[in-house]
């Protein structure tokens, strides 16, 4: 027996929902508002969840992620009493079950209720999961639990796999997680970069050539399609594979087989198929630059890998790993971090995602030398730069009545803060300059500066700046 939260400001629609839930011999529990749902939400693990999109304290579509936290992780069925094709789509993205008009007759939630029901049942009973290996995918946060999830379900079957994100969320990571966890994992894993292959010799790359096809082929050479055989062929950046190479690999991809440049008879290939990209590959379709039956084909299995900003609670646990094993690369004693180093690390959106982060972290060890701590000050200048400037702008939407000249009284902060700003950045720059010019020499720094030592040594902790050794 399974328990069923009905979200809705209509007790009759509740009612009647939770009539038919009874009815096929399962619990019911009714809530009329989105604080009462949530709250509902969380004193039983629900099997199903059905959400009216209009309540009285919210929109039903918002609450959707945050039911799919709760562990065990409900399915959620979206009513709506009008239609809404935005709203659908939404939904489904967000991971939704259904979305539905409201039932007219109580016999029309049956179906979706039962099929939903069917499925949590189904995943109850496959029991606990085999182990991931996932060398190099580090992060415990929902997000990526839901992306390991889909590796796990690609791993299990032979279909392909497309894997989108933006730039440095890992994407070649979570291919390599497809392959080795999948029964091919014993053989090759060949990686294609689309966005290098040669412009007069893709088809070579790729499906090899026979001796003499062309200048300079004295002779015979596999293609990576057919190094690929038994293996995994990964796509990186499929989004670049030139027009004339797409139309080619299409037919790769349905027969397996191809022919070699220059050769007179097709070989087949029996790989497996993960491709990724940064790009948007429906626009890319809309605008005839790319196959979309290449495109239908790829896709699957489709992975998106959530960006760093949308998972910053795994920034923690990144950081700690890659600062230990760069330490252990180079041999040098292992880091601790300063009280406030991960609150700065949380704070920068990280428009590089991991990879910037990984960089970062590596010039925050060099910068820090034989320190044992690492500070902020540590971390680039670009990334402490961009944050300071956003920490001076004023709040989104403050002060939209345009001021004197014309100008919105929200573009500039107020004179006191620019002056602080700029008087902390001088002071940075000077005390930087002093250090290095005296060696770290507090003697000769107080000197200099006209300050006393414990002014210098105020100022020196304050912006974080420590005398070369």
């Amino acid at each position: 027996m399974a328990h069923v939260l009905v979200i809705d400001d209509d007790p009759a629609t509740c009612d009647t929902i939770a009539v038919v839930v009874r009815r096929i011999g399962h619990e019911a529990c009714c809530a009329g508002s989105f604080r009462e749902g949530l709250a509902a939400s969380r004193t039983h693990a629900f099997a199903v969840v059905l959400v009216n999109v209009d309540l009285p304290d919210g929109n039903g579509l918002d609450l959707l992620p945050r039911l799919r936290q709760n562990l065990p992780c409900p399915e959620v069925i979206i009513m709506t009493g009008s239609g809404d094709p935005d709203g659908a789509e939404l939904a489904i993205k967000a991971g939704a079950w259904d979305y539905i008009r409201k039932p007219h007759a109580p016999n029309e939630i049956v179906l979706p209720l039962t099929r939903a029901l069917q499925y949590q049942e189904e995943k109850r009973s496959r029991g606990a999961p085999v182990a991931l290996k996932r060398d190099g995918i580090i992060g415990r946060s929902k997000a990526i639990d839901e992306c390991l999830d889909l590796v796990a379900q690609a791993a299990a079957s032979g279909a392909n796999v497309l894997i989108d994100g933006e730039t440095g969320t890992g994407k070649e990571l979570f291919a390599l997680a497809v392959h080795e966890n999948s029964a091919r994992a014993a053989k090759s894993f060949v990686v294609v970069d689309c966005s290098a292959l040669p412009a007069n010799l893709v088809e070579s790359v790729l499906f090899g050539h026979e001796r003499g096809a062309y200048t300079g082929a004295d002779r015979a050479h596999d293609g990576l399609v057919a190094q690929a055989d038994g293996g995994t062929l990964f796509l990186d950046e499929v989004g670049e594979l030139p027009p004339s190479v797409q139309k080619a690999f299409l037919r790769v991809i349905q027969e397996r087989r191809f022919r070699p440049v220059g050769g007179g008879q097709e070989i087949e290939s029996d790989f497996r198929l993960v491709a990724a990209t940064n790009r948007d590959l429906d626009e890319m379709v809309a605008l005839g630059q790319f196959r979309d039956d290449l495109l239908f084909r790829m896709r699957t299995i489709h992975i998106s890998l959530p960006p760093l900003r949308e998972h910053k609670e795994d920034i923690k646990e990144l950081a700690l790993r890659y600062v230990a094993r760069v330490c252990e690369q180079y041999d040098l004693d292992t880091k601790g971090f300063s009280p406030e180093f991960f609150g700065v690390l949380a704070e920068y959106d990280w428009p590089g995602n991991v990879r910037e982060l990984n960089q970062a972290l590596e010039r925050a060890i060099s910068s820090a030398g034989r320190n044992p701590l690492l500070f902020p000050k540590d971390l680039p200048t670009g990334i402490r730069a961009k944050m300071a400037r956003d920490s001076m702008a004023p709040p989104f939407g403050a002060g939209d009545a345009p001021g004197a000249g014309g100008a919105s009284q929200a573009v500039l902060p107020g004179l006191t803060a620019v002056r602080a700003a700029a008087i902390a950045v001088a002071e940075l720059q000077y005390l930087e300059d002093l250090m290095t010019i005296t060696a770290g020499d507090v003697h000769r720094a107080c000197a200099i500066s006209g300050l006393s030592r414990s002014r210098l040594y105020a100022l020196l902790r304050k912006h974080g700046v420590r005398p070369p050794r």
